[in-house]
């Protein structure tokens, strides 16, 4: 029986425990910050039996794709790209609308984010050009794998940053790492760092423009302001024109890069209103957590925040498990990093090693992101907790990121054993 059980879960145990553990925290949590939802559907059970259906689904996932040999990934690469890009456009045009932007695609029984699916895709990618362009005399990769690299994943960033501005610049962010990782010439990673920064002024400059031309964003900024949600809801059910489409976003962006201007006002004139309501509540609820928090279940704010199922679960923790909680699940990300950094130094070839590198930083950059928006140390992004966060396509993909972690794990683990044997 013990045997059965350890050919289910092979591969790393240390990556093993830390994903189990995750996964309980998500359904104890979930569970708990699911009162809105709840009260919604007049069952509190419903959104449970849901999230534990999604893990479970994700733990077949995870134990199926750590079967597949890393090499067989490969294969599967251009199929995922065209499926990437396809549905990419796809959601731009016929999606459906999520907190102001087109984010999934509505199938029958189900919806998904391409995002997701876009993130691994273009990790497996970069991950691929970059092995196959390692230099000979081992200095490196070739000066062109960069611009391979940057031809597949910038359209990619691009469609998805319109809706998605916070997944596209982690996306690019693990691909930059992945390309200093794989040693691209310094003198092309500092061009593209001014570039980058370039790009990032004129970009802010254009959110700042642009914003002042969104009509409806003005309204909804001066009724959030007063405190009128009902005007505030009355503009945003209005039909929006054209114009009003291309500018939404810019309005939303500008709205969260200078929000903030709120945090030195005395205590007794601080107004909560729709635009600070959820960072305000993130932050009583881990203002009244201590050490050792109110226990799971016990959170007050969880009826107060709309998102704390995911956006602001991380600050739902807090308050029940306390400090002791907070630490304990940054624990578990950092033993995922460390522990995928060693499976990475023992591959044999590069691909593996830049794969599992490159999907562990963007579950623990996520992660970071995540946790720093609910401690009010960030621009609200709206980026759930890898596997932890409610979710469905993300608790699925997140999962088959851990069992390609896992594959390559095997492969690495095998090659270990080989050594020993020989030098023995």
């Amino acid at each position: 029986m013990e045997k059965k059980i350890g050919n289910l879960f092979k591969g790393d145990k240390g990556i093993w425990t830390v994903f189990l553990f995750l996964c309980l925290i998500s359904v104890v949590e979930v569970f708990s910050a699911s009162s809105t939802l709840t009260y919604k559907t007049h069952n509190y059970l419903s959104p449970l039996i849901y999230h534990c259906v999604m893990i479970l689904l994700g733990v077949v996932v995870a134990i199926v794709t750590l079967n597949i040999p890393c090499r067989y990934f490969k294969l599967i690469t251009p199929l995922l790209l065209l499926i990437t890009y396809a549905t990419l456009l796809w959601v731009l045009i016929w999606g459906e609308s999520i907190n102001g932007a087109n984010r999934v695609i509505q199938l029958p029984g189900f919806t998904f984010q391409p995002s997701e699916i876009a993130k691994g895709t273009m990790v497996l990618t970069a991950a691929q050009i970059l092995s196959a362009m390692q230099r000979d005399d081992d200095s490196g990769a070739d000066p062109k794998a960069m611009k391979y690299v940057l031809m597949l994943v910038v359209p990619a960033t691009l469609l998805i940053g319109l809706e998605n501005l916070s997944t596209a610049i982690l996306l690019f962010g693990v691909i930059f790492i992945m390309m200093f990782l794989a040693r691209i010439p310094l003198k092309q990673m500092g061009q593209l760092s001014g570039v980058l920064v370039l790009l990032a002024g004129l970009f802010l400059g254009l959110v700042f423009w642009m914003a002042k031309l969104d009509k409806e964003g003005q309204e909804i900024e001066q009724a959030q302001k007063n405190g009128q949600t009902e005007q505030v809801v009355q503009v945003e059910k209005k039909e929006k024109s054209a114009w009003d489409k291309v500018t939404h976003r810019f309005w939303t962006w500008k709205n969260r890069i200078a929000g903030g201007d709120d945090k030195d006002v005395p205590a007794e004139e601080y107004k909560v209103t729709d635009k600070n309501f959820q960072v305000t509540h993130a932050n009583l609820a881990i203002a009244n957590s201590g050490i050792i928090g109110k226990g799971p279940g016990n959170s007050v704010e969880r009826d107060y925040l709309p998102q704390a199922f995911s956006d602001f679960i991380y600050a739902i923790i807090i308050e029940e498990m306390g400090l002791l909680g907070a630490v304990a699940v940054v624990f578990l990300y950092v033993i995922l990093l460390f522990r995928t950094a060693r499976i990475a130094s023992k591959c044999e070839n590069n691909f593996p090693a830049f794969l599992v590198m490159g999907l562990t930083l963007m579950l623990v950059f996520q992660a970071v992101i995540n946790m720093c928006v609910a401690v009010d140390f960030g621009i609200v992004t709206g980026q759930p907790l890898p596997l932890v966060s409610k979710g469905g396509t993300s608790t699925i993909v997140n999962c088959a990121y851990i069992g390609m972690i896992l594959s390559v794990s095997r492969s690495a683990k095998r090659k270990e054993k080989y050594e020993k044997t020989v030098i023995a």
